[in-house]
């Protein structure tokens, strides 16, 4: 199988990508989206978030196209981009199921 080497540019994007989803504000708020599309305060209701955090987190995941934002009414309504999300949480999932279980229990890496 041949593999796609990525260039400078790539690299740092997929870095960036890779921080938006290494804080566990913006993955809680990420699955869940994957349930059905919510306003602002929905998720800081189901996530007992502050108002500033659900929207700074909105904004990076909008920002790097893991959420699209719709005008519904007076309300700005957020929804999963389920073609990347779906595939990355399958494969998270997977991946620490077969080879890092310990993940679930760290107390190495930072949370």
């Amino acid at each position: 199988m041949s593999q796609l080497q990525l260039k400078e540019p790539d690299l740092t994007a997929l870095k960036l990508l890779f921080q938006a989803l290494s804080s566990e504000g913006r993955v809680r708020i990420l699955n869940l989206l994957r349930k059905s599309p919510k306003n602002v305060g929905e998720i800081m209701e189901a996530l007992d978030l502050e108002q500033t955090v659900v929207s700074h987190n909105l904004r990076c995941l909008a920002l790097c196209g893991l959420v699209t934002v719709q005008q519904n009414g007076k309300n700005r309504e957020y929804s999963v981009n389920r073609d990347t999300i779906e595939p990355l949480f399958t494969a998270g999932t997977r991946h620490i199921t077969l080879y890092a279980a310990n993940l679930r229990e760290c107390e190495t890496l930072e949370r």
